[in-house]
């Protein structure tokens, strides 16, 4: 059982942060949220494994963890990248502009009961039995039963691309994707900055969405960069970032993502953590991205002195117990984890 991360703040002795660390050519001062970043991705780490695990709750006794919903620690992990690996990427013909149209067509409505209509309604989905006219039917259809088509998870922003609803905006922005040349100048990308600016180019997305779908892109076996590549810190890991050394990291927030995955070993070593990490895999970039992203929630009520800045003082998403079972954890092949 994970032990309550607010009784290792207090405890007396190695529970200081750093005085100082260099990052960029500047002199960073950690706050306490410093060592709590830490602290929580070792507590949620732990909560991952007992639940794959299937061990019966509780699997914390962190009041702040078990009242509120944090996403993993590694992206790959959580229940929707699960599905995009599993039921989106790997599954259905394997040419690379299917792959391509399946893992964005997914990705712009990131919402599983999307993706099962969509297959349930028109079949095998792959870019060569597209037709605009087929999928906005089954899309305005179940629009026009309420049904929720996207996921709350983040915005995509629809573009305007002539269409009078937001779905069909979208689906006019993946066919001109696919029209233009953006899964070949994807596949021959030398580096996954050069994949993030392809997508950049295209209207509405901006720099966080572009660098999470290059992210998502990367997990199909046409891909092979490396996920300590390239960073983009998102709005939420920059107050994440504030509130673990102030004002002085403005600017310099993709260096501190940097920073934290090279000293990872140090600093769970450092605090006396067990960290095994992914089947051995350690923290990668867009992981500790997101970490930062989660303490920023979790900080707002374990340090609620320690300002961020959006200024959100509250956890929106309470933890709900899902009744189903966590279906067992497949990752992209080439990483060598599911033996």
């Amino acid at each position: 059982m994970v032990t309550l991360l607010q009784d290792r703040l207090t405890a007396a002795g190695q529970d200081a942060p750093p005085g100082r660390v260099r990052v960029a050519g500047r002199e960073l001062r950690p706050t306490p949220v410093f060592d709590t970043y830490w602290r929580f991705a070792a507590a949620r780490q732990s909560v991952y494994e007992a639940r794959l695990e299937g061990r019966e709750q509780p699997w914390t006794n962190d009041p702040i963890l078990a009242r509120h919903r944090f996403t993993n620690c590694y992206r790959a992990a959580d229940r929707v990248s699960q599905a995009l690996i599993a039921d989106v990427i790997y599954s259905g013909p394997q040419a690379w502009e299917d792959v391509f149209f399946r893992t964005l067509l997914f990705k712009i409505f990131n919402k599983e009961s999307t993706w099962r209509l969509l297959s349930r309604e028109l079949g095998e989905v792959c870019w060569s039995g597209y037709t605009f006219a087929a999928y906005d039917r089954v899309l305005s259809a179940a629009f026009a039963r309420g049904e929720r088509l996207y996921s709350a998870a983040y915005i995509v922003p629809p573009p305007q691309l002539g269409e009078g609803r937001k779905h069909r905006n979208h689906l006019r922005l993946l066919e001109m994707m696919m029209t233009s040349g953006a899964p070949e100048r994807v596949a021959e990308a030398v580096t996954m900055q050069d994949a993030y600016e392809v997508l950049l180019s295209y209207p509405a997305l901006g720099p966080f969405l572009a660098y999470q779908f290059t992210i998502d892109l990367n997990y199909a076996p046409q891909l092979a960069f490396s996920e300590m590549d390239f960073v983009v810190p998102g709005p939420g890991a920059r107050d994440g970032i504030r509130k673990c050394f102030g004002s002085a990291a403005d600017g310099i927030e993709a260096d501190v993502i940097r920073y934290m995955a090279a000293s990872q070993e140090e600093q769970f070593a450092r605090l006396g953590l067990s960290f095994t990490g992914l089947k051995g895999r350690a923290l990668q970039l867009i992981d500790c991205q997101n970490l930062f992203c989660e303490v920023d929630k979790y900080a707002r009520v374990a340090h609620p002195d320690i300002a961020g800045i959006s200024g959100r003082t509250r956890i929106k998403q309470a933890y709900r117990r899902d009744a189903a079972a966590v279906r067992a954890a497949w990752f992209p092949p080439k990483w060598g984890l599911n033996t």
